[in-house]
């Protein structure tokens, strides 16, 4: 079974009701189980049996909303220059976001830098493979939104990057 078969199968997993998948082909068995907390996928095959858990982030409570007397209610001006300008990168997978190839390389990108569609910008390690991820769009990176070695949920917004 392919890396790519098995992402769509996480996937399809994900946004379906089903908790657990086992597939059987062969000699080779895939079991994937999910819930609202984890995500462990776990492949096993003859010669070398391995379970390999993929971290999902625990999604963080949301602040509560607290309400701005009238006279100090923020004006259009102050949201517009809190909003975040830019379109996400998101995420093609689950896995342990990397900003760098490595601990001495330099970061694939950095906020400021102008990015062309298809450029590296990040690698995302999945199952024990480095996966270059490409920009989607031209333009500037304003904001990087995940924070480096961190796991990453497939979809997640990695960056801003403000069209050119």
């Amino acid at each position: 079974m392919k890396f790519q078969e098995i992402q769509k199968l996480i996937q399809l997993l994900a946004d379906s009701n089903v908790s657990e998948l086992n597939i059987k082909e062969g000699e080779f068995e895939i079991t994937i189980q999910t819930d609202k907390v984890t995500q462990q996928v776990v492949v096993s095959a003859p010669s070398a049996p391995t379970a390999v858990p993929v971290a999902a982030a625990t999604p963080a409570p949301a602040p509560a909303a607290v309400e701005a007397p009238a006279d100090k209610a923020p004006t259009k001006e102050k949201a517009e220059e809190s909003a975040p300008n830019g379109v996400e990168q998101k995420s093609p997978m689950i896995g342990t976001f990397y900003r760098k190839a490595g601990p001495d390389k330099p970061a694939f990108v950095k906020i400021g830098d102008s990015v062309k569609k298809g450029d590296v910008i990040c690698i995302i390690e999945a199952m024990k493979l480095f996966n270059e991820i490409e920009s989607d769009h031209d333009g500037v990176v304003t904001k990087i939104l995940v924070d480096d070695a961190s796991p990453v949920e497939f979809g997640q917004p990695l960056f801003l990057i403000e069209p050119a």
